[in-house]
């Protein structure tokens, strides 16, 4: 039976990676990986891929983290089929054709939605990872929110659902904004690195952090929570210092 594969991640998708369990997906076989060589736009790890391109690159352009996150999704996914290297290449290259362009958006949509039309609440988690790698940078634009409307209207999400994610993210950005920012000396500790560390050490720290506060996406290890949990704090963290740093040391 066919491996379905849902990345959401990670962060995201990444941030609620916690609210999806193994046990929810019957068709995952952690023990016997499947192998698969078709289409990956007719399987749902390669259209949850497209739609994080489409996503992505719906402001024109990616930050540092949304790579991250990105990077750390395919290797997740990858990380559950017996030819993994094999699937990550083609994840990588179906994430580059995909942002480029957004006229086939719906029919992605549809065909995810064919996928998933008898489990409404996977849906409506695929919309909690797509908007939160829309808000990752702190800026959700009106590019990401015409988007991501069109994915949720597509994919069949109520619209009090989909208002209600966006007023989560948008009040949880809003009390990070009205905190005190913190120091730069605090920035190195958070990113357990030294005020003498050369960018290269800087960003393999923050990097390395990153991937260690990544949830699970596949397996959804811990218990249930709210997408705005410590994971996601500790995260904003670890990017909002990252910038701090990099700022104070002149870089873009």
């Amino acid at each position: 039976m066919e491996l379905i594969v849902l990345a959401v991640v990670i962060i995201i998708l990444f941030f609620i990676g916690k609210n999806y369990k193994t046990e929810d997906f019957v068709n995952i076989n952690l023990k016997t990986k499947d192998r698969y060589d078709g289409d990956l736009l007719h399987h749902e790890a390669g259209l949850l891929v497209a739609l994080m391109a489409k996503v992505s690159k719906a402001d024109g352009q990616v930050c540092e983290l949304e790579a991250e996150v990105l990077k750390h999704t395919f290797f997740d996914i990858s990380s559950h089929f017996q030819n993994a290297e094999e699937i990550r290449a083609k994840l990588k290259i179906l994430y580059e054709n995909e942002k480029n362009s957004f006229d086939n958006l719906i029919d992605i949509c549809d065909k995810l939605y064919n996928l998933t039309k008898n489990d409404y609440s996977k849906r409506v988690k695929i919309m909690e990872y797509l908007l939160n790698l829309a808000f990752i940078d702190k800026d959700f634009s009106n590019a990401e929110r015409m988007i991501t409307e069109d994915i949720s209207n597509a994919l069949k999400i109520k619209i009090e659902d989909f208002n209600n994610l966006i007023n989560t993210f948008e009040t949880f950005y809003a009390q990070q904004a009205s905190n005190k920012a913190i120091t730069l000396e605090k920035a190195y500790e958070i990113l357990e690195s030294k005020s003498s560390d050369d960018m290269a050490t800087l960003k393999k720290n923050y990097r390395t952090l990153v991937k260690k506060h990544h949830p699970d996406i596949i397996s959804g290890q811990g218990a249930a929570q709210n997408i705005i949990d410590e994971a996601t704090k500790k995260l904003q963290e670890i990017n909002e210092a990252y910038e701090i740093i990099k700022k104070a040391k002149g870089e873009n």
